[in-house]
């Protein structure tokens, strides 16, 4: 099944596509490649996830955040693509969690990435090479900043 039955099937809505909020492209096609750059979890109404986790985030709200940031990296696509369907797998994913010194769940928070991108491309083609780090601080208080990069199908 394509990737957009997948979100029809899934009952998944995705939000506006996001707008560049400084001096870069939201996606880069270099080949066969599509590289996303950093994505936040932005809402159907145009407010982002904020917060910190082991602070004021527990573990569900920042895979939730994760999520909805892969939702965003979805509308991206659709956006400049067209279609979802060009996509022919992830290839790796660098996951960023605004957390405490403390918190070392960064990676069961990206997931909420990961496991999106499997449900809508599938276990061989949404899972990928992947980074989960934490960091003190991202734009504007969120909790979750995602980068990946895709392989897109030949002669999309």
């Amino acid at each position: 099944m394509n990737a957009e039955a997948r979100l029809v099937e899934l009952n998944i809505e995705l939000p506006p596509a996001p707008k560049a909020m400084g001096v870069y492209r939201p996606l880069l096609i270099v080949d066969n490649l599509a590289y996303l750059s950093g994505h936040g979890p932005l809402l159907d109404d145009g407010t982002l996830i904020t917060g910190r986790l082991g602070d004021d985030m527990d573990q569900a709200a920042g895979y939730q955040a994760a999520r909805q940031t892969g939702l965003a990296m979805l509308a991206t696509i659709r956006s400049e693509l067209g279609s979802l369907d060009r996509i022919a797998r992830l290839v790796k994913t660098l996951g960023l969690v605004r957390c405490t010194p403390e918190y070392d769940q960064q990676p069961a928070v990206i997931n909420g990435f990961s496991e999106l991108m499997r449900d809508i491309f599938g276990q061989e083609n949404g899972v990928a090479a992947r980074s989960a780090l934490g960091t003190s601080a991202l734009p504007g208080g969120i909790a979750v900043e995602i980068e990946a990069q895709f392989e897109l199908r030949p002669g999309s």
